[in-house]
């Protein structure tokens, strides 16, 4: 597996990270909706059973992404065929994912340690109402964002693979590397 990015495509380990972290997220974001829509107990510790475990998941995910960008590896460069306020949104746009996942990550550590909500999924203490906890509010708005962020995030990969048909999503798939231009 190549380990760098080039100026013209991503690597096979950071598109691998990159669609690893979005299912995982995708099952963060359904199990978490779903245990809080749920007013069975044993329901809700069955989705949370899932979901404490891929959350810590995504946590070493997401901290290994942002330490090889930050240390090891390069981001392509933009393709160059979009005014420059489009750049700067998905510039902004994918920082404010990964801020949005670290609150979330953060947030979540916290309603788990102060509920107790382990003892209560992976043991036999009573499920606590999550909603009597500070960190919940920050977990449930910051999660409402990050399907609006997604949303947004997928729409415009979409928009360039159909509308612009221009190499943005291909670059971030599996496949052979553009060479640098």
């Amino acid at each position: 597996m190549d380990n760098n990015s080039t100026n013209a495509s991503y690597s096979r380990t950071a598109v691998t990270l990159h669609w690893l972290g979005a299912i995982l997220i995708l099952i963060l974001l359904g199990t978490g909706f779903r245990s809080d829509m749920t007013l069975n107990p044993e329901a809700k510790a069955t989705f949370l059973r899932i979901h404490l475990p891929v959350a810590v998941a995504v946590l070493v995910l997401t901290l290994w992404r942002l330490g090889r960008w930050w240390r090891f590896d390069q981001k392509p460069a933009p393709l160059g065929n979009a005014p420059a306020w489009q750049e700067a949104v998905a510039i902004w746009t994918h920082r404010l994912l990964y801020v949005l996942l670290l609150v979330m990550l953060g947030s979540g550590i916290a309603l788990s340690v102060m509920s107790g909500a382990p003892d209560a999924i992976f043991g036999t203490a009573p499920m606590p109402d999550f909603l009597e906890y500070a960190p919940r509010a920050v977990h449930g708005f910051a999660a409402t964002l990050l399907v609006a962020l997604i949303a947004l995030h997928a729409g415009a990969a979409l928009f360039h693979h159909f509308v612009k048909r221009d190499a943005t999503l291909r670059r971030m798939w599996f496949g052979k590397r553009a060479s640098v231009p």
